[in-house]
């Protein structure tokens, strides 16, 4: 392959038959959901190490190395794939990533790629009036104005978790950029927040074990009335609460932790609020579900994932600050072949990422809403949270099977109950599951409670698939 236009419009033009056939195929619901064979033997499959020693792929040979990398791949449109928090993507994303793939305009600078900027822009500033932090007249509004939020998009919810845990750490210790973390600082937080918090508290510098855990209900949702007494231990050792960490929802279940109570007791005691909203802050977008929110003007930031629960492909996620200062005081760095005094038409947002180049993953947003528009957005959200709710009504009419909880979004968790009741026994079933490949679900614990669990993420998943899912259990369970 040349490394010409017209080379790209023959492949493009040989491969799009096949892509459009493999989504077509796993929207009708054919074969299997996924098929899983030792990674050496995929490598050979594919010829990997004669691609990558000698080269030669081109409108010719590409069609049999596409088949055999699309026959093992997740088939996310699937209306069996139930399992993660990752989005089986409208087709209007895929538009945005081949776009930006031929063009390759990384907007972090704003004479990069202008379009991408002003696209990421917009798209922040529509996210920031969804949270209520906008006060512009339009969301193509870009001027500096008191009272507006800030906010930039990023490569997921993890780096995101850390770009608002950064800002909380500006706020209490301005000076840790220079002169390192000082040592009295700790985090608090639900014991089930997501890894990425520990993760971001680790690589701040903090260490892990300054995370203040908050206990939960046995469903896992903070208990805000346990925060008084934590905060008050962690005054009396000497430490200073940096941030307080909501889940709005947790991973595991789709419940939300109460984030009025929480923003109260905050505000109450001068602390910065987050919420990791993830997966469940798209639930602003609904009329009927954003109530999940309420008392998010309490919050100092957010994080908001686009490839959850906005139907974006990998990756996009926000960070939202009510306080538009905020992002701005997160970074301080010095970089005179970048930050430099020149004519601007735009803006750089270099100043406040982590990634020095930044891909225009707001396009991707962009041409989602841009096909369906808010409403079919909110339809969206709305179906998938009902429709979890119908199935939790199935699945607990079943005598062989149990829920724990009432589904607030759009994630279930459920129990065999008619075999053996071990944590062992609840795993094997969904590896043997995932194994005949027919279905695709997750597991988790809740309370140390084993637990199988679906991810309602695919509109094309109906009950009569989950039926099918039960049948199939019980099935397994009998063999």
């Amino acid at each position: 392959m040349k490394n010409t236009p017209s080379d790209l419009s023959a492949i493009i033009k040989k491969i799009l038959p096949q892509l459009e056939d493999y989504i077509e195929t796993s929207m009708s619901g054919s074969g299997k959901v996924l098929k899983q064979q030792l990674a050496s033997k995929l490598s050979g499959d594919l010829g990997l190490k004669k691609w990558i020693k000698e080269g030669g792929i081109n409108e010719h040979n590409v069609s049999e190395f596409l088949q055999t990398y699309l026959d093992n791949s997740q088939r996310m449109h699937h209306p069996h794939y139930i399992g993660h928090q990752v989005s089986s993507s409208h087709m209007a994303s895929a538009v945005a990533d081949f776009i930006c793939g031929a063009i390759n305009n990384p907007m972090a600078i704003y004479e990069m790629g202008p379009s991408g900027a002003v696209i990421e822009q917009t798209i922040i500033n529509w996210m920031l009036e969804k949270a209520g932090w906008f006060v512009g007249d339009s969301i193509e509004d870009f001027s500096q104005k008191d009272g507006n939020g800030s906010g930039v998009l990023t490569h997921g919810g993890s780096m995101a978790n850390l770009t608002a845990l950064l800002a909380a750490r500006a706020r209490i210790a301005p000076e840790a950029w220079d002169e390192g973390n000082p040592g009295d600082l700790v985090v608090m937080g639900s014991e089930v927040a997501h890894y990425s918090i520990a993760r971001a508290i680790s690589i701040i510098g903090m260490g892990k074990r300054n995370l203040v855990t908050v206990p939960t209900t046995s469903m896992e949702v903070l208990k805000p009335e346990l925060l008084e007494e934590r905060y008050k231990r962690t005054v009396e050792n000497g430490q200073r609460v940096m941030a307080v960490v909501a889940n709005a929802c947790a991973t595991s279940t789709g419940l939300y932790d109460p984030v009025d109570e929480i923003g109260q007791f905050c505000n109450e005691n001068g602390l910065w609020f987050h919420v990791d909203g993830a997966h469940g802050a798209s639930a602003l977008v609904s009329d009927k579900e954003k109530h999940f929110l309420s008392g998010l003007e309490r919050a100092d930031s957010m994080i908001w994932d686009t490839h959850k629960m906005l139907r974006t492909s990998t990756l996009c996620a926000a960070v939202l600050f009510k306080d538009g200062s905020s992002l701005a005081n997160t970074f301080q760095q010095k970089g005179s072949y970048l930050f430099h005094d020149k004519d601007k038409p735009g803006f750089d947002l270099m100043p406040y990422t982590i990634e020095c180049t930044k891909a225009g993953i707001g396009t991707k947003l962009f041409w989602v809403l841009a096909a369906e528009g808010e409403k079919g957005l909110s339809d969206y959200i709305d179906n998938q949270y009902g429709i979890t709710r119908k199935f939790y009504e199935l699945i607990t009419s079943h005598s062989d099977f149990e829920c724990p909880y009432y589904p607030e979004a759009n994630i279930i968790c459920f129990r065999y109950t008619a075999g053996e009741s071990g944590n062992d026994y609840q795993l094997g079933l969904r590896n043997e599951l995932v194994k005949r490949g027919d279905f695709y679900i997750t597991s988790t614990e809740i309370s140390n409670v084993r637990y199988l669990r679906m991810t309602v993420i695919n509109a094309l998943t109906k009950e009569e698939h989950v039926s099918k899912l039960l049948e199939e259990i019980v099935l397994i369970a009998s063999s």
